[in-house]
């Protein structure tokens, strides 16, 4: 987890989902947020009106402070929070969307965390997106969508090539740019990625 100071990642995200000026009733169905951090994208999915909502996050504290803050905004009966590395405690779960807000800086496969704070923006190898792309798809609901928040600070070349190699292919669904950065002359756009069945993988 992480304070709004060092990104804007969620407020952009809830834009990106459309879910910052949603109200009750706007939305239904079921919702999974991986790396749900604090819950605000899970809480604010069932206040929406989604009525099964699951917020997993492999940091335990996250999880407690995920369910306390569905508790404290009245949907703790729709919103559960779950330890899982990404999805090893769903599989035999389905949603209408799954949704992750990715730690998209890419970093050397031996790469070693300076710190706990970049565990959230940083992946050794891409592993955990390689992951992600090949198993998203798999928890969805007939009809359902795969979606993932991506950055122009990550490698969404590298990105598209694990992507087909996983059988899939990516779609923009929105985008946003937002200056960013120490001095605020850093152009940084978010990406909000589909990620769709290849049809052509595997042809000549």
């Amino acid at each position: 987890m992480f304070a709004p100071v060092f990104s804007p990642s969620t407020a952009v995200a809830l834009d990106l989902l459309g879910l910052a000026q949603a109200g009750p009733g706007d939305r239904s169905g079921s919702f999974l947020e991986i790396g749900c951090g604090t819950g605000v994208i899970a809480v604010l999915s069932a206040l929406a009106g989604c009525e099964r909502v699951v917020a997993a996050d492999v940091n335990p504290r996250a999880v407690e402070n995920a369910a306390l803050n569905a508790a404290r905004h009245g949907v703790a009966e729709r919103v559960r929070a779950v330890r899982s590395d990404l999805f090893s405690a769903l599989q035999q779960e389905r949603f209408d969307m799954v949704f992750w807000s990715s730690n998209y800086v890419r970093a050397p496969e031996d790469y070693t965390y300076r710190s706990l704070h970049e565990r959230a923006y940083v992946d050794p190898g891409y592993r955990a997106h390689r992951r992600y792309l090949a198993e998203a798809p798999l928890l969805l609901a007939p009809g359902g969508r795969a979606l993932l928040h991506f950055s122009s600070r990550g490698d969404l070349g590298e990105l598209r090539e694990i992507a087909r190699e996983c059988g899939r292919e990516l779609q923009v669904v929105r985008s946003v740019e937002l200056v960013e950065g120490e001095y605020g002359d850093d152009v940084v756009e978010h990406l909000l990625l589909e990620i769709r069945a290849d049809d052509g993988a595997g042809r000549g």
